[in-house]
């Protein structure tokens, strides 16, 4: 087994922690060291940053569970900071959610994300997303709980994509219902203003994150207000992505114009420290010591 309880342990102090936390999200091994070298107290595996890097694909519904374990697994290795992952919709029905629950636990993950979307799931800030039944949804939550309590102690963020479908209340609803179920953080997907997303607060208790997508139904508002209102992480899931598009989308167009501009680059000493060959190089001088004292 994998998973480090201390960092489950290092999540539930930061949710009983009253400041808001800020949290990038990751896709890969070298974006989640990143995150934690540049002094982040956690990060989440985005579903749509992790199909985009490791598929070329779409977030929606494509990535199987076994390449999102993979890659979860990957990154949970790389990092001591507790990582939340991804489960979609657990992929299939109750027993289906209770597996990922329990590979999520497995593969290092300190919380695991269930949602309420139909499958196949897609980006919660993309059209065309429906959500299955009251019922269903809370059939899923309970499932997830129960698989944590039988014995893979990772936290459930409880997620509702029902804002865009049947309105704000209904999603709140949902998120009470899962509250009362025991899920230990709360997430409402694309509140569309400032008075709605006060209104999740004002209205639910317990553990909320906030989604702030760039270009995404939800404001991106000042980190002091979403503090004030009560929100105890606030996920940027695809700045880190769209940076890194970005950046390789300017370096690819200099190529084509027969331009070589190095000054927007990480030096290559600095990409070797933000990869671990000076750790390497370090521990593999000491075997080297070790063996000359034994000769």
């Amino acid at each position: 087994m994998n998973n480090d309880k201390s960092n489950i342990n290092k999540l539930k102090n930061i949710l009983s922690d009253e400041k808001l936390y800020i949290m990038p999200c990751c896709y890969d091994a070298l974006s989640a060291k990143m995150i934690e070298q540049n002094d982040f107290k956690l990060s989440f595996m985005s579903g749509f940053a992790t199909s985009a890097s490791k598929l070329g694909l779409p977030d929606t519904g494509l990535i199987s569970y076994g390449e999102i374990i993979e890659q979860g697994r990957n990154i949970c290795e790389n990092v001591e900071i507790p990582i939340i992952g991804d489960g979609d919709t657990g992929y299939g029905n109750e027993l289906n959610v209770r597996r990922t629950v329990k590979g999520f636990y497995k593969a290092g993950f300190s919380a695991v994300m269930i949602e309420d979307q139909e499958s196949p799931k897609r980006c919660g800030h993309t059209r065309g997303k429906k959500v299955v039944s009251r019922e269903d949804a809370t059939s899923r939550i309970k499932a997830a709980i129960e698989e944590k309590k039988s014995g893979s102690n990772i936290l459930i963020m409880a997620r509702t994509d029902a804002r865009y479908e049947f309105g704000i209340e209904e999603a709140i609803d949902r998120l009470k219902i899962f509250r009362d179920l025991g899920a230990d953080i709360l997430f409402l997907e694309g509140p569309k203003n400032k008075k709605e997303m006060e209104k999740i607060c004002r209205q639910v208790e317990g553990p909320k994150m906030i989604n702030l997508v760039e270009g995404g139904d939800t404001p991106i508002l000042e980190f002091n207000e979403i503090s004030e209102m009560g929100y105890k992480i606030a996920a940027f899931p695809l700045t880190i992505l769209s940076a890194s598009m970005r950046a390789t989308q300017e370096v690819l167009n200099n190529f084509k114009h027969n331009k070589l501009i190095q000054e927007n680059l990480m030096s290559f000493n600095k990409m070797q420290e933000v990869i671990g060959f000076k750790d390497y190089f370090e521990m593999e001088k000491e075997y080297a010591k070790n063996k000359s004292h034994k000769n």
